[in-house]
């Protein structure tokens, strides 16, 4: 079974970059809905990206197009989130999943959040 750790959060000033990383043991990510959601304090979880490990269209929640890059290295079995022009609002909890529902009608994935598969989060403050 895959096992899931992210790296990378941290504190960043608004407007800069940070680039996050979701490491697999035990598998690769084939075949699988993958992405990341974040929580912030006080808020629902939120689905930032996802996309299918072999093809498809990767999604992204509005408020991070065009700011937020969603890669994948299969043979690494990394995943990365590049994140960049980051705002405060960004703040929060981000966790990677490796599961979910992919649609053929629409060629995208729909997260399921409870696929941590022991992911524990990286945190990232985006703060002046």
């Amino acid at each position: 079974q895959v096992q899931l750790v992210e790296s990378g959060g941290g504190l960043v000033q608004p407007g800069g970059s940070l680039t996050l990383s979701c490491a697999a043991s035990g598998s690769t990510f084939s075949r699988s809905c993958i992405g990341w959601f974040r929580q912030a304090p006080g808020k629902e979880r939120e689905e930032v990206t996802t996309m299918y490990a072999d093809g498809g269209t990767t999604t992204y929640h509005d408020s991070v197009k065009g700011r937020f890059t969603v890669s994948l290295d299969n043979a690494k079995k990394v995943m990365y989130l590049q994140m960049d022009s980051l705002k405060p609002e960004d703040t929060a909890m981000y966790y990677c999943v490796a599961g979910g529902i992919f649609s053929t009608a629409t060629m995208t994935c729909r997260l399921n959040m409870n696929a941590r598969f022991g992911g524990q989060g990286t945190q990232v403050t985006v703060s002046s």
